[in-house]
């Protein structure tokens, strides 16, 4: 028994037992508040980096159809200069302005098959997925895990 006991005082208790229960009911219930709180904000951000690099993917994509529209002005000038070019070359067999056109005619298509090709690639659905996204994703789903 303690001497403060025998006195009529109560006995202490070892420093903060009485309020630890307490404090830690409320440290947990803060916790909890603050995780979500947290992945709120979490999936708040990744939405708004979604939106940011599908925007940004959809951009890449208008260029890459314009891209694919200018091959076909491209490719159209040069089927007709082509033709140009061969019907000159079969009236004339051998004139020099025939062969210029067709030159010419093959240089269009060179560059009409480059800008098709890039369209093309840049048009895959690999490259229009929100990549940046789905890894920050995978990231705070470890984060999450090792947490818990």
């Amino acid at each position: 028994m303690d001497d403060r006991e025998r006195i009529g005082e109560p006995a202490v208790t070892p420093r903060g037992t009485a309020h630890a229960e307490h404090d830690t009911s409320r440290s947990a219930t803060s916790l909890i508040s603050d995780a979500l709180t947290h992945m709120s904000s979490l999936v708040r951000k990744e939405m708004d980096l979604a939106r940011a690099e599908v925007s940004q993917n959809l951009t890449k994509a208008a260029v890459a159809v314009g891209l694919l529209v200018g091959a076909v002005v491209f490719a159209l000038t040069a089927l007709n200069v082509l033709a140009a070019a061969l019907a000159a070359a079969i009236a004339e067999l051998g004139i020099e302005e025939g062969w210029a056109a067709l030159i010419v005619g093959v240089l269009f298509a060179a560059i009409a098959a480059i800008m098709a090709s890039k369209g093309a690639n840049d048009l895959k659905a690999s490259s229009l997925a929100p990549t940046r996204t789905a890894e920050n994703l995978r990231k705070d789903k470890d984060a999450v895990k090792e947490s818990l």
